[in-house]
């Protein structure tokens, strides 16, 4: 039997998908509990049956993320890539996963009217993990593998909370594996948790600095009047955040680095001249970016701002400044790589006002 047998078990019948719902619902909400620590490390794991064998693992976030566990502020710079919208990772041992998906499924037996082609399917599940059944590339297990337990865990399926899609989102829905201590998972469970789906994780959920510009002049210009924009090293370090997962016989972590590497400046009207005429100004090699004004440079043209050409009236322009910020992640065994570039933006109310004359 192919792959495609283990799925049908979860998504051929009416009951099946109740029964696998309530048995799987704590790791997949609890599994995903980003933590605000900005920098601080925080610990964080499943209950625990007395016996040291964890009911669930959850990853835990530090460094600089979204409070609350929401989504950061960070944006892809390329529109196809998304976060994982779902992984597998390690759920219960042995016993405690007797418990649950036994008793889940004997109760969906039991239901009135249970029958049919749901009821086989129930039926399938239940030898599939008491009676040694299995297929192709899934082995059965044996009295849910009790004799194993404290050796190793069944991983589950954990749905990613801010993945809007629902397909998406429930596309990990093979069902429970047993996988020993120390061992990685079968090779044909490709979303099973790595380094580089938690420095994804890390990557969805960083929070970004939000750096307001320098500008001079600040808030009120002149038609024709350069205005300098600059950000001052100071303030435009790099961002870190980790996410992690520990489990008996399980542990990975991977931190991923946003780094500034250029501004780019939008004046919210087509009235305008940007400076340089891309509007990107690109960091200094003291890692700031632009030119503070001083005095004397009133006739020069600014190596990064704005010339406004018309008037903003009785209101505002929308000065929108973006930062782009180059991303790459580091994690357990020595993995890494570059992710997309992150880019996040805040505007700038600036008026424009015109240059008054004196007439004698």
């Amino acid at each position: 039997m192919t792959r495609s047998r283990r799925t049908v078990l979860s998504t051929g019948a009416v009951a099946l998908p109740l029964a696998l719902c309530v048995a799987l619902a704590g790791p997949a909400h609890a599994g995903e509990q980003p933590n605000n620590s900005q920098g601080s490390n925080t610990e964080q794991s499943g209950g625990s049956d007395g016996t040291g064998i964890y009911a669930a693992a959850r990853i835990t976030y530090s460094g600089s993320v979204a409070e609350g566990g929401g989504r950061g502020n960070v944006v892809s710079a390329d529109v196809n890539w998304t976060p994982p919208p779902c992984w597998y990772a390690p759920y219960l041992g042995a016993k405690d996963f007797k418990k649950k998906m036994s008793a889940d499924i004997e109760g969906q037996m039991s239901a009135p009217g249970m029958g049919g082609h749901a009821g086989a399917a129930l039926s399938e599940l239940q030898r599939h993990y008491e009676d040694d059944y299995g297929w192709a590339d899934t082995p059965g297990y044996k009295d849910y593998n009790v004799e194993k337990d404290g050796e190793g865990m069944f991983w589950a399926a954990v749905e990613n909370p801010d993945e809007p899609d629902l397909l998406k989102r429930n596309s990990c829905n093979d069902l429970p594996f047993w996988v020993d201590n120390g061992d990685a998972p079968p090779p044909q469970y490709e979303e099973a948790i790595t380094p580089e789906i938690l420095a994804a994780l890390a990557y969805q959920h960083m929070q970004l600095p939000d750096t307001e510009v320098s500008l001079a002049p600040e808030g009120t210009t002149k038609v024709n009047l350069p205005t300098w924009a600059w950000l001052d090293k100071a303030v435009f370090d790099e961002v870190q955040a980790t996410a992690a997962i520990n489990a008996p016989g399980f542990a990975l972590q991977a931190t991923t680095t946003a780094k500034p590497v250029s501004l780019t400046l939008e004046p919210g009207t087509k009235d305008a001249e940007t400076h340089p005429a891309s509007g990107e100004c690109t960091i200094n090699a003291d890692d700031s970016i632009g030119e503070p004004y001083a005095k004397g440079k009133a006739d020069r043209t600014p190596p990064c701002g704005i010339t406004y050409l018309r008037s903003s009236g009785n209101g505002t322009y929308d000065l929108q400044a973006t930062i782009t910020w180059d991303i790459a992640w580091t994690g357990t065994g020595g993995a890494g790589g570059d992710m997309p570039d992150g880019t996040f933006g805040s505007t700038q109310a600036v008026t424009v006002q015109e240059i008054q004359s004196v007439n004698r």
